[in-house]
């Protein structure tokens, strides 16, 4: 048992301490900054004529979409550190959930700016019309959560009796994120390479552009839900009170609202990604509400 504690402890120092943290930070940094002048390059090889592809992308039409790539590196980035903070923090943890899709909003944002009309009829045009959903969208998602993270930062007074069963869920806690780190690696190098076979299989007809913007994250978002259902499971050896168990339930609903937003699009997929969140800060609130109230009680964090 001690041989296995000290196995997982040394996983956990290897691949989520602080060191590799800044590691991981500065390789995604310079790949990003790579990957933005390797499209950039890309786009005008192939407006100079220097360069022709055998498929059409609306990302190899502007410039503008290059922005689009860095972008996804970064977002690999957000992954590692939504599982970095996991042990160490659950709200935060759920804070990075949001940070993510609205990153992919934003993300989403530079390609649509690429091929925007700029006419009359605005409200007319699909791509205009959800251009605008998606900008007011990320400026409502921002606003909320910073007020998640405001409500986050109000700490409760743990008894000292407590620490034992914080120190036990926090143990349990780095297990699953060194289980996540690998995982998710695969799953992304199984998409990549999932995604350019399937281009290269079907040269002229690739897949639409949504599809292209959920890649990984559908299925990314699948995995969140099953980790934050195993969480709540755990937590109830942890608490007795209502008003975790209700937090920790609703943080679940709202991860789950926030993969539904990948089977549709449009307006509605845009809609449950803003209640995802909203559900998340009126669960965090109240939750806090009780906090404040409280009596001593066997507790967890």
């Amino acid at each position: 048992m001690t041989k296995t504690k000290n196995i997982i402890s040394a996983l956990f120092n290897s691949l989520l301490s602080e060191h590799t943290r800044e590691k991981v930070e500065n390789v995604i940094l310079y790949i990003a900054l790579a990957s933005f002048f390797i499209h950039l390059a890309a786009i005008y090889l192939l407006k100079f004529d220097i360069i022709n592809l055998p498929f059409d992308s609306e990302l190899l039409k502007s410039p503008i979409s290059a922005v689009y790539t860095p972008f996804s590196f970064i977002l690999i980035y957000e992954v590692y550190l939504l599982i970095y903070y996991l042990p160490k923090s659950f709200t935060t943890y759920i804070t990075k959930q949001y940070e993510i899709i609205t990153l992919i909003i934003i993300r989403k944002l530079f390609k649509d700016l690429s091929a925007l009309e700029l006419t009359e009829n605005w409200f007319e045009i699909k791509g205009d019309l959800q251009f605008t959903y998606d900008i007011v969208a990320s400026l409502l998602l921002f606003y909320l959560i910073y007020l998640f993270q405001k409500q986050g930062q109000q700490k409760a007074v743990q008894e000292a009796d407590n620490k034992p069963f914080i120190e036990t869920f926090v143990k349990k806690k780095k297990l699953i994120a060194v289980i996540l780190v690998p995982l998710f690696f695969f799953m992304a190098l199984y998409t990549l390479i999932d995604w350019y076979i399937g281009i290269s299989l079907s040269a002229n007809e690739l897949e639409p552009f949504e599809s292209i913007n959920n890649l990984f994250f559908d299925e990314f978002f699948t995995i969140l839900i099953l980790v934050d259902v195993v969480l709540l499971l755990i937590s109830f050896f942890y608490t007795n009170q209502f008003h975790k168990i209700i937090r920790n339930s609703g943080f679940v609903i709202s991860t789950i609202l926030i993969r539904m937003s990948f089977s549709v699009s449009g307006l509605i997929s845009t809609i449950l990604i803003v209640v995802a969140v909203l559900f998340g800060l009126a669960i965090i609130a109240i939750h806090n509400k009780y906090e404040k109230n409280a009596l001593p009680s066997k507790e967890m964090t």
